[in-house]
């Protein structure tokens, strides 16, 4: 009775990749890819399936993050006090789609008013990059300008009444929904 033995199943962490296996090593070695930073690029095109990364920070390079969103990125130029000072015109991602790559000690934060909205700035070279909106808590403006070049496609922007948050949010049908995954 003789032959091999009993296939073990995978340990805590690993996968069976059957079939698979010896494309995954060979991609891995095309790429000079560990494991994990193999499996974080299929992830990333699987959930961010349209979607292309861009990159961006402040002026003085404290600050960097990465953004998932579509090439065609849907801008509001709105007209509130603290949009109008600071010319902020920004596009809403949801937070999942959003990473800090370094700098978060070198983030301050205004608030004002309900206190809702978070205005991160660059402590060094006074950008905001992002922040997180009034309209979407859960999620972040970013602001296409603070962008690194190649790629965004195009831009669409639309005012927003600001002055009248309340009406204007409440009357607009997605933006809302914009920080949702």
């Amino acid at each position: 009775a003789g032959g091999d033995p009993p296939a073990q199943p995978p340990g805590p962490g690993a996968f069976d990749l059957g079939a698979q296996r010896e494309r995954w090593a060979a991609f891995q070695e095309r790429h000079r890819l560990s494991c994990e930073e193999a499996a974080r690029l299929l992830l990333d095109a699987y959930e961010y399936r349209g979607l292309v990364k861009h990159t961006g920070g402040c002026h003085c390079g404290a600050v960097r993050f990465e953004v998932w969103a579509s090439a065609d990125l849907h801008v509001f130029n709105c007209n509130c006090s603290i949009c109008t000072k600071k010319q902020n015109r920004h596009f809403i991602v949801p937070a999942s789609r959003f990473k800090l790559l370094k700098g978060a000690d070198n983030l301050t934060t205004y608030t004002f008013n309900t206190h809702c909205a978070q205005h991160t700035f660059c402590k060094t070279c006074g950008v905001q990059s992002f922040y997180t909106p009034r309209s979407n808590p859960d999620g972040y403006g970013i602001a296409p300008h603070c962008l690194d070049d190649g790629t965004v496609q195009t831009i669409v922007t639309e005012d927003i009444n600001g002055k009248e948050w309340e009406k204007a949010v409440k009357e607009h049908k997605t933006i809302r929904d914009m920080s949702k995954p």
